[in-house]
């Protein structure tokens, strides 16, 4: 059954009649008490839902549809290692990637806690060869440059985490990430990279990746222009599981890295696709990493749901997409560190949850997956936040922030906190009629300017605030944005672990590509368009 034809899905329907048209404001203004009712802390992470367009009875409604698609029950089926997966008939266990628990958990009657830790020393030998400098590039000189050649998740996390961890980066090793098939994004990288000190990693599960395989063909032929016949095991390693293609390439086995089905590329960074994260900033700080997800696996899977904070979030999710219709959602991080943050919450969400099937092969009535989008404040301040203000759409938003800042903990921060803390009460608050007349002058300006500076407020926002950013807290967040996306697919009764709208365009492009190359003059096998584009760039290409 839909969980739009439940009793509790009909309750927030009702409920919402009544919320619709109350003021945030006004919700503060009654309960003083409101900010410690409705924020939740969690080791060094404060969640504040308070400026949100709730009561208590909606909180309680909306706990009452988690239980209504019995998430306590979908939550151990992942966590213990069932086939949720369904339409690959896999099961999803990054989680298992960062436990701290040294307790079996079996898939096909093979205990994958010893193959997980088997990678996991693997990695931690290689990252100490190449900080030592005894694995050696062809010519003899040390390791400086990682250049990770991946795609979707195996670009995506490693690439975020790189960024965001950057103060604690290893002294002389410099990261690189190239996922486009663009050749543009290999040659750029590649002017800025000696060859002799040059590591790639070629990260795909399968070792036939499109966009990955050409970034990899490129660069090993690039290697050998620039150093000639030389044993270019040196200079690549693989993170896949097809040993022999990666051998046919020139790996070293014992430099293929493996990862396994039940790990999905956007939840891969735990796995052996964080090499670039344990080489970039030592496997200590990786193993904080994993640690922090882990506490926050905890939180999730061991709270109950009304002061479990992935829980409120996803819940507080569905409200607005569910029910407000809001399909957009922007997560603003207050931390430069954090720039590619959204982005990585992209895939991992809109991958995920941009779904149109059950699992039981019946078509939803309800949203799945909103747009999520989003920048570094204030950066953001400066270009979309007009639309957040008065734009005719609403956006709930998340902003996150340190209380500790990496670089400087002084006055700029302060600039910084002060923003951050200031939008989501103006976004909250608005402006009304009678403060913009108390701040013009003259008659002439509030004929002019009065309709133009009243702020409606009521835009509901989440805030974020985490004592500093480290291994550990980022791992508690990552893990936190994680659970929050399950939640949703849970209760949505969809398939999150598969991605069948990736594959079409892919083998379209297969075909197109064959005509591109061939001697055909006119294509005709697709529709109109199609064929004029095509035919429009060959007769460009042949002039």
């Amino acid at each position: 059954m839909l969980i739009s034809n439940t009793n509790q899905w009909h309750n927030l329907q009702n409920h919402f009649n009544i919320m619709q048209n109350i003021k945030i404001k006004h919700l503060f203004d009654e309960d003083k008490e409101r900010f410690s009712k409705y924020s939740l802390q969690y080791n060094n992470i404060l969640f504040d839902y308070s400026k949100n367009i709730i009561n208590n009875s909606t909180m309680e409604l909306l706990i009452n549809l988690a239980e209504e698609a019995n998430l306590k029950y979908k939550i151990e089926q992942m966590f213990s290692g069932e086939k949720i997966n369904t339409t690959e008939c896999r099961a999803v266990l990054h989680t298992a990637l960062r436990t701290q628990d040294i307790k079996p958990i079996f898939i096909d009657n093979e205990n994958i806690i010893t193959n997980i830790n088997e990678v996991l020393s693997q990695m931690e030998n290689f990252v100490e060869l190449i900080h030592s400098g005894k694995h050696l590039g062809a010519t003899g000189k040390k390791i400086t440059d990682i250049i990770n050649i991946g795609i979707g998740g195996s670009d995506l996390g490693p690439s975020m985490v790189c960024q965001a961890l950057k103060y604690y980066k290893v002294d002389n090793i410099n990261s690189y990430f190239v996922s486009n098939v663009d050749g543009t994004d290999i040659i750029d990288v590649c002017k800025k990279i000696n060859p002799e000190t040059s590591l790639f990693i070629i990260a795909s599960k399968t070792f036939t990746t499109q966009e990955t395989m050409a970034n990899a063909l490129f660069s090993k032929k690039w290697l050998i222009d620039k150093l000639g016949n030389i044993d270019i095991s040196k200079h690549f390693i693989a993170l896949s599981t097809n040993i022999e293609e990666c051998k046919k390439f020139g790996i070293d086995e014992k430099n293929i890295f493996a990862f396994w089905n039940w790990v999905g590329g956007r939840y891969s960074l735990w796995s052996a696709i964080g090499l670039s994260i344990a080489l970039s900033i030592g496997m200590n700080n990786f193993r904080e990493l994993l640690r922090g997800g882990y506490q926050m696996d905890q939180h999730f899977r061991n709270t109950e749901f009304k002061n479990n904070i992935p829980v409120i979030m996803a819940l507080l999710g569905i409200w607005y997409n569910n029910f407000f219709k809001y399909n957009t959602y922007a997560v603003i991080p207050y931390c430069q560190y954090l720039r590619r943050f959204p982005a990585f919450l992209q895939q991992m969400d809109m991958e995920s949850n941009g779904k149109h099937i059950t699992k039981d092969n019946q078509l939803v009535d309800y949203l799945t997956g909103p747009v999520i989008w989003g920048e570094a404040g204030t950066n953001a301040q400066h270009s979309f936040f007009q639309l957040i203000h008065q734009g005719t759409q609403i956006v709930p938003a998340d902003f996150i922030s340190f209380i500790h800042n990496l670089e400087d903990d002084g006055e700029q921060h302060k600039i910084l906190l002060s923003n951050f803390f200031a939008q989501t009460e103006a976004l909250m608050k608005g402006k009304t009629e009678e403060e913009v007349k108390n701040e013009l002058t003259s008659e002439e300006e509030i004929n002019r300017l009065l309709p133009h500076k009243i702020f409606d407020g009521n835009r509901p926002t989440n805030t974020i605030l985490i004592d500093k950013l480290t291994p550990t807290t980022l791992g508690m967040l990552i893990a936190m944005y994680e659970h929050k996306v399950f939640v949703q697919g849970a209760i949505w009764n969809i398939n999150q672990f598969d991605q069948w709208g990736v594959e079409l365009g892919k083998q379209l492009a297969k075909n197109i590509l064959y005509e591109l190359s061939s001697n055909i003059t006119t294509i005709i096998t697709h529709d109109s368009s199609t064929n004029g584009l095509i035919n429009h760039y060959k007769n460009y290409k042949l002039c």
